[in-house]
């Protein structure tokens, strides 16, 4: 049962992979340059600090794609409280000027949307890469980011 996506501790196996969509409050187009960047470098610790694995990740204007993998003792509506508290907290320490907009230090929405990943892994991972060009297209927005928020490495697409 040795597959390459199947994490594994000494007595238990799994493949726990979600895609994961969550907006910030009242959908603001709050995502662009130095916040984008301070976005990604959150989440990516916050999920480190909880062994969560960042399968893909994209972060558009007004919301927030991942692909991840939970390690099975946490839920999903745990590590998403996690990770939109803590980031909160965080982002409002690094961008104190946006407490003014949204008070009282929620930066995110109320919920999120969760799907299982199955055997869909790479229709979904496209998916996410392929976001923030449909969102382009759609909305006829021009961004370039040269380095990828999640990765912290030079984005080949700009």
């Amino acid at each position: 049962m040795k597959e390459v996506d199947v994490s594994s501790l000494e007595h238990t196996s799994w493949r726990c992979q979600y895609h994961v969509v969550f907006a910030p409050k009242y959908r603001r187009m709050e995502i662009y340059g130095k916040i984008k960047e301070d976005i990604g470098i959150i989440l990516r610790k916050l999920c480190q600090q909880k062994s969560v694995e960042i399968i893909e990740a994209q972060a558009c204007p007004d919301h927030i794609h991942m692909l991840i993998s939970i390690p099975p003792k946490y839920s999903v509506s745990q590590i998403m409280g996690y990770l939109k508290g803590k980031s909160s907290l965080m982002i409002f320490d690094r961008h104190a000027n946006l407490k003014y907009k949204y008070g009282n230090r929620h930066f995110w929405a109320r919920g999120y949307f969760v799907d299982t990943v199955g055997r869909n892994k790479k229709a979904i991972k496209a998916y996410i890469q392929n976001q923030l060009e449909e969102d382009k297209m759609s909305d006829q927005i021009s961004i370039k980011e040269f380095i990828d928020p999640f990765t912290g490495s030079k984005n080949p697409k700009a």
